[in-house]
């Protein structure tokens, strides 16, 4: 395998000055039956205690996270995804243009080109899902929305075609995001990674037949409606993830995450809905396989 890249991550911490403890926090008690993590980034550096893949993995499985989905949303992340999950047997990939690519891209006249090198990529076994891709009004003004909109109708079609589970990312773009999928017809599996929506929204992707992947946000204390969202959601359609080295979940809110704590989001998870630990963790293991298929290991 190449040498593993090292982004590091861009925080409002550092731009404003301000400190983060950056210390890798201990590891939880392990899980009751093993779970997967459907989201993550190990190529994305947060702090200087840097989790290699083997060390990653290696702390995941030691608390029953025993699978993880790699995800590559720009050209070098999607590359790289591809070949780690080629390597590691725990790993699957998902590779895709984030939504905040798309317009940079089309600035720079390389939308056409990057997409193209994409579907190259998500020919691969390897490649479960296309994504990260959908819409984000949190960070592309309106100028950038068309891009977005294109790149994002591309994604689906790309998904329906090749046969790929569908990752979608959705910031602040609720409506547009079921206006789009509505207009292009939903693959057969589709996920909303990091749900971020509330109990009316989570309705509206169920009965479109997607499954909801929840991140540390549902520990957050001003997480309400999503937790509300959580309750409606069935137990055969609940996934987890970390997204990390982002959402850490409390209390650990800012400090590095990593596989390793899914377990703090999983526990939550259950509290909220009153299910058995166990049984939450088997449905999600269930779940993750409906979704994107069997790993190796």
């Amino acid at each position: 395998m190449t040498e593993e890249p090292t982004r590091k991550r861009a925080t409002t911490e550092e731009k404003s000055g301000s400190r983060r403890d950056l210390t890798r926090p201990d590891a939880p008690e392990p899980l009751p039956h093993p779970v997967a993590d459907n989201h993550c980034h190990i190529d994305i550096v947060d702090g200087d205690d840097w989790f290699r893949t083997e060390q990653a993995i290696a702390a995941a499985k030691d608390v029953n996270v025993t699978r993880i989905v790699q995800v590559g949303c720009d050209l070098p992340g999607a590359r790289w995804a591809v070949e780690a999950a080629g390597q590691y047997d725990e790993l699957v990939a998902a590779v895709a243009l984030h939504p905040n690519e798309a317009p940079r891209l089309a600035a720079e006249g390389q939308l056409d080109e990057a997409l193209r090198e994409i579907e190259a990529l998500a020919g691969s076994d390897v490649v479960r899902a296309v994504g990260e891709t959908g819409l984000d009004y949190f960070r592309t003004d309106e100028g950038g929305r068309e891009a977005q909109h294109a790149s994002f109708r591309a994604h689906i079609d790309l998904a329906k075609r090749l046969g790929k589970t569908l990752m979608i990312h959705d910031r602040d773009a609720h409506d547009d995001v079921l206006r789009i999928i509505d207009e292009e017809g939903a693959p057969e599996r589709w996920v909303m990674h990091c749900f971020s929506g509330d109990a009316e929204f989570a309705e509206q992707c169920l009965r479109r037949g997607a499954h909801l992947s929840f991140a540390g946000t549902v520990t957050f204390k001003n997480a309400q409606p999503l937790r509300e969202a959580l309750l409606v959601t069935p137990q055969d359609r609940i996934l987890v993830e970390t997204d990390a080295p982002f959402l850490t979940p409390h209390p650990l809110r800012g400090r590095p995450n990593a596989s390793y704590l899914v377990p703090l989001t999983v526990r939550a998870m259950a509290e909220v809905r009153g299910d058995d630990l166990g049984q939450l963790c088997a449905a999600i293991d269930v779940n993750t396989t409906t979704v994107y298929g069997k790993w190796r290991a």
